[in-house]
Order: structure tokens, then sequence, then C-alpha cells
């Protein structure tokens, strides 16, 4: 079953961009101040309501699971902030992390 993150941005239209531009993503304007990006059936939802106080903050990695994770990491190496390369990992996925625009970590993974 699919779930969906709500996450607190300060600027939409930069994250907007930095989602479409760098990691290919779909972005649609869900309501006012708040957008949500799309990766086949991947959805993350970005606010700029004050929902909390304080900066964006994750403490966590959030795990997106795609088709074609290899044709994906040479997709967006060179213009993404690499956490860590694709690679095989002993839990069973074939994986690599990134940074967004807002420090939130994210890795894009395939079960092996």
């Amino acid at each position: 079953m699919p779930i969906n993150i709500l996450l607190k941005c300060h600027d939409m239209e930069a994250t907007k961009s930095f989602y479409k531009e760098i990691f290919n993503f779909e972005v649609i304007n869900s309501a006012e101040n708040t957008c949500t990006v799309q990766k086949e059936d991947c959805s993350i939802i970005f606010t700029s309501e004050e929902l909390w106080s304080g900066n964006p903050k994750c403490t966590g990695t959030i795990y997106l699971f795609i088709d074609d994770v290899d044709s994906y990491y040479e997709a967006i190496r060179q213009k993404a902030i690499l956490l860590w390369p694709l690679q095989d990992m002993p839990h069973g996925t074939r994986e690599f992390g990134v940074k967004d625009c807002h420090e939130y970590h994210l890795a894009f993974a395939q079960k092996t």
C-alpha cells in the first residue's frame, strides 16, 4: 500500500522547479501553498503553510521504490547531490541516495 508524506518547504516555486528539473518528477499544484511531486506511483506533498514551527527537517531517509533504478540513476546522477552511489544492498535492494533542496534525504530503490 503506497503512503504519502507531507513535508514543509519555504519556497514553493523553488521546490517545484527542483523536483521537476533535477529529479524529473511530475509536479502538480494540489491546493493553495501546496504541491504534489510524483515519480511513478511515489508521491510527496509539500506545503509552505505554517503547520509546524522551525525549518524543514527530517531525521530519516524517505525511500521511493521505482521500476528501473539503474536508468533513473543515470538520468539524474550528474544533476543531484548524491549521498551514496547506486549499489546492491545486503537487505535486498539496489538503491542510491540523494539530498533535495530542503536537505531531505531520499533513496531511490528497486527490490532485487
